[in-house]
Protein backbone atom coordinates (compact mmCIF):
# COMPACT_ATOMS: atom_id res chain seq x y z
CA UNK A 1 0.00 0.00 0.00
CA UNK A 2 1.24 3.90 -1.07
CA UNK A 3 0.83 6.06 1.94
CA UNK A 4 0.25 9.17 0.56
CA UNK A 5 2.99 11.28 2.14
CA UNK A 6 3.09 14.55 0.20
CA UNK A 7 -1.07 14.62 1.32
CA UNK A 8 0.17 14.00 4.92
CA UNK A 9 3.05 16.76 4.66
CA UNK A 10 0.94 19.53 3.53
CA UNK A 11 -1.89 18.48 6.24
CA UNK A 12 0.81 18.69 9.03
CA UNK A 13 1.83 21.72 7.60
CA UNK A 14 -1.06 23.39 7.45
CA UNK A 15 -1.92 22.39 11.05
CA UNK A 16 1.20 23.55 12.34
CA UNK A 17 0.51 26.88 10.84
CA UNK A 18 -2.91 27.08 12.17
CA UNK A 19 -1.61 26.31 15.69
CA UNK A 20 1.11 29.08 15.17
CA UNK A 21 -1.37 31.21 14.02
CA UNK A 22 -3.43 30.94 17.11
CA UNK A 23 -0.39 31.28 19.56
CA UNK A 24 0.47 34.54 17.82
CA UNK A 25 -2.84 35.89 17.86
CA UNK A 26 -3.20 34.72 21.64
CA UNK A 27 0.07 36.64 22.25
CA UNK A 28 -0.90 39.87 20.28
CA UNK A 29 -4.29 40.02 22.39
CA UNK A 30 -1.75 39.58 25.86
CA UNK A 31 0.88 42.32 24.28
CA UNK A 32 -1.96 45.01 23.42
CA UNK A 33 -4.01 44.24 27.00
CA UNK A 34 -0.76 45.06 28.61
CA UNK A 35 0.33 48.35 26.35
CA UNK A 36 -3.94 49.38 27.20
CA UNK A 37 -3.11 49.44 30.53
CA UNK A 38 0.51 50.38 30.93
CA UNK A 39 -1.11 53.75 28.65
CA UNK A 40 -4.28 54.32 30.75
CA UNK A 41 -1.61 53.85 33.99
CA UNK A 42 -3.19 50.53 35.33
CA UNK A 43 -0.76 48.08 36.85
CA UNK A 44 -0.64 44.30 35.03
CA UNK A 45 -2.47 42.45 37.36
CA UNK A 46 -0.22 39.42 36.33
CA UNK A 47 2.99 41.00 37.49
CA UNK A 48 1.02 42.38 40.44
CA UNK A 49 0.52 38.63 41.14
CA UNK A 50 4.30 37.43 40.91
CA UNK A 51 5.35 40.68 42.88
CA UNK A 52 2.88 39.26 45.64
CA UNK A 53 4.16 35.83 45.64
CA UNK A 54 8.05 36.68 45.58
CA UNK A 55 7.17 38.74 48.66
CA UNK A 56 5.38 36.08 50.33
CA UNK A 57 8.00 33.69 49.62
CA UNK A 58 10.33 35.59 51.59
CA UNK A 59 8.42 36.04 54.40
CA UNK A 60 7.68 32.58 54.75
CA UNK A 61 11.56 32.40 54.80
CA UNK A 62 11.95 34.29 57.54
CA UNK A 63 8.90 33.01 59.55
CA UNK A 64 10.85 29.71 59.62
CA UNK A 65 14.08 31.48 61.95
CA UNK A 66 10.86 32.96 64.25
CA UNK A 67 9.20 29.95 64.60
CA UNK A 68 12.42 27.49 64.54
CA UNK A 69 14.46 27.86 67.73
CA UNK A 70 16.59 25.40 66.48
CA UNK A 71 17.71 26.99 63.44
CA UNK A 72 17.81 30.09 65.42
CA UNK A 73 20.51 28.40 67.86
CA UNK A 74 22.74 27.42 65.08
CA UNK A 75 21.93 30.66 63.01
CA UNK A 76 21.90 33.46 65.43
CA UNK A 77 22.69 36.61 63.12
CA UNK A 78 19.00 35.85 61.75
CA UNK A 79 17.57 38.00 64.71
CA UNK A 80 20.51 40.13 66.36
CA UNK A 81 19.91 43.41 65.58
CA UNK A 82 23.14 44.84 66.70
CA UNK A 83 24.48 43.64 63.28
CA UNK A 84 23.85 45.68 60.16
CA UNK A 85 23.12 43.30 57.76
CA UNK A 86 19.95 42.16 59.95
CA UNK A 87 18.93 45.37 60.33
CA UNK A 88 19.17 45.82 57.00
CA UNK A 89 17.00 43.30 55.70
CA UNK A 90 13.83 43.76 59.16
CA UNK A 91 13.77 47.31 57.46
CA UNK A 92 13.56 46.15 53.95
CA UNK A 93 10.77 43.82 54.89
CA UNK A 94 8.91 47.02 56.87
CA UNK A 95 9.15 48.76 53.58
CA UNK A 96 7.52 45.73 51.42
CA UNK A 97 4.83 45.16 53.98
CA UNK A 98 4.37 48.61 54.19
CA UNK A 99 3.62 48.73 49.93
CA UNK A 100 1.91 45.30 49.61
CA UNK A 101 -1.33 45.90 47.95
CA UNK A 102 -4.41 44.89 50.25
CA UNK A 103 -6.80 43.31 48.42
CA UNK A 104 -6.67 44.59 44.56
CA UNK A 105 -3.59 46.07 42.74
CA UNK A 106 -1.84 49.18 43.28
CA UNK A 107 -4.24 52.19 42.08
CA UNK A 108 -0.96 53.76 39.76
CA UNK A 109 1.99 52.27 38.14
CA UNK A 110 4.02 54.68 40.10
CA UNK A 111 3.01 52.74 43.37
CA UNK A 112 3.72 49.31 41.53
CA UNK A 113 7.36 50.54 41.06
CA UNK A 114 7.78 51.45 44.70
CA UNK A 115 6.37 47.78 45.16
CA UNK A 116 8.41 46.26 43.15
CA UNK A 117 11.40 47.60 43.93
CA UNK A 118 10.90 46.98 48.27
CA UNK A 119 10.13 43.61 46.81
CA UNK A 120 13.49 43.29 45.35
CA UNK A 121 15.48 45.28 47.68
CA UNK A 122 13.95 42.34 50.60
CA UNK A 123 14.70 39.49 48.54
CA UNK A 124 18.49 40.72 48.42
CA UNK A 125 18.85 42.14 51.88
CA UNK A 126 17.76 38.88 52.97
CA UNK A 127 20.34 36.71 50.92
CA UNK A 128 22.97 38.06 52.12
CA UNK A 129 22.20 38.26 55.77
CA UNK A 130 20.97 34.55 55.59
CA UNK A 131 24.09 33.77 54.09
CA UNK A 132 26.15 35.54 56.57
CA UNK A 133 24.37 33.99 59.00
CA UNK A 134 25.11 30.28 57.46
CA UNK A 135 28.70 31.27 56.53
CA UNK A 136 29.52 32.50 60.47
CA UNK A 137 26.93 30.78 62.58
CA UNK A 138 27.64 31.29 66.40
CA UNK A 139 31.80 32.01 65.97
CA UNK A 140 31.28 35.12 67.28
CA UNK A 141 29.87 34.05 70.67
CA UNK A 142 32.97 33.09 73.28
CA UNK A 143 33.37 29.37 74.02
CA UNK A 144 30.92 29.42 77.12
CA UNK A 145 28.41 30.99 75.44
CA UNK A 146 28.81 28.01 72.33
CA UNK A 147 28.54 25.43 75.30
CA UNK A 148 25.11 27.38 76.41
CA UNK A 149 23.93 27.25 73.00
CA UNK A 150 24.98 23.54 72.61
CA UNK A 151 22.97 22.51 76.41
CA UNK A 152 20.04 24.71 74.88
CA UNK A 153 19.98 22.15 71.93
CA UNK A 154 20.02 19.08 73.88
CA UNK A 155 17.27 20.56 75.96
CA UNK A 156 15.01 21.17 72.83
CA UNK A 157 15.63 18.01 71.61
CA UNK A 158 14.40 16.56 75.75
CA UNK A 159 11.33 18.50 74.93
CA UNK A 160 10.03 17.55 71.98
CA UNK A 161 10.58 13.60 72.59
CA UNK A 162 7.58 12.38 73.10
CA UNK A 163 8.83 9.28 74.91
CA UNK A 164 10.08 11.72 77.67
CA UNK A 165 7.32 12.25 80.63
CA UNK A 166 5.73 15.59 80.87
CA UNK A 167 7.57 16.90 83.89
CA UNK A 168 10.90 15.97 82.21
CA UNK A 169 9.79 18.10 78.79
CA UNK A 170 8.40 20.82 80.90
CA UNK A 171 11.58 20.98 82.98
CA UNK A 172 13.97 21.19 79.46
CA UNK A 173 12.01 23.81 78.36
CA UNK A 174 12.48 25.88 81.22
CA UNK A 175 16.10 24.92 81.32
CA UNK A 176 16.91 25.85 77.96
CA UNK A 177 14.92 29.50 78.13
CA UNK A 178 17.66 29.97 81.36
CA UNK A 179 20.57 28.71 78.61
CA UNK A 180 18.92 30.91 75.82
CA UNK A 181 17.72 33.95 77.66
CA UNK A 182 20.23 37.21 76.98
CA UNK A 183 22.42 35.21 74.65
CA UNK A 184 20.35 35.11 71.40
CA UNK A 185 17.30 37.40 70.44
CA UNK A 186 14.22 35.52 70.59
CA UNK A 187 11.03 36.46 68.35
CA UNK A 188 7.63 36.98 70.30
CA UNK A 189 6.82 33.52 68.60
CA UNK A 190 9.63 31.63 69.71
CA UNK A 191 9.45 32.95 73.51
CA UNK A 192 5.90 32.56 74.06
CA UNK A 193 6.54 29.00 72.70
CA UNK A 194 9.20 28.42 74.75
CA UNK A 195 7.03 29.60 77.87
CA UNK A 196 3.95 27.96 76.80
CA UNK A 197 6.33 24.22 77.27
CA UNK A 198 7.77 25.93 80.53
CA UNK A 199 4.23 25.93 81.70
CA UNK A 200 3.44 22.73 80.49
CA UNK A 201 1.72 23.39 77.71
CA UNK A 202 3.48 21.51 75.95
CA UNK A 203 1.31 21.23 72.20
CA UNK A 204 2.63 24.49 71.49
CA UNK A 205 6.43 24.31 71.77
CA UNK A 206 8.86 25.37 69.61
CA UNK A 207 10.21 22.97 66.66
CA UNK A 208 13.12 20.39 67.84
CA UNK A 209 16.66 21.79 67.55
CA UNK A 210 18.57 19.40 64.80
CA UNK A 211 21.62 17.24 65.57
CA UNK A 212 24.79 19.87 65.46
Amino acid sequence: MVFPLGALFIHWSRSGVRTLGRRHRRSLARRRARTGRARAGVPDPGEVRRLTEAHEAVNRRWLDYELDIGKLIDFPLMTDVREPLTVAFLRAKRDADGLRPEGSAPQTLARLAEYRAAVRSFEAAFDVAEREARRIRDSHFAGPERERLATARTLLRIAADESATPAERQAAYRRARRELDGLIALPDAARAALDQGAAGRLGGGPRPAPPA
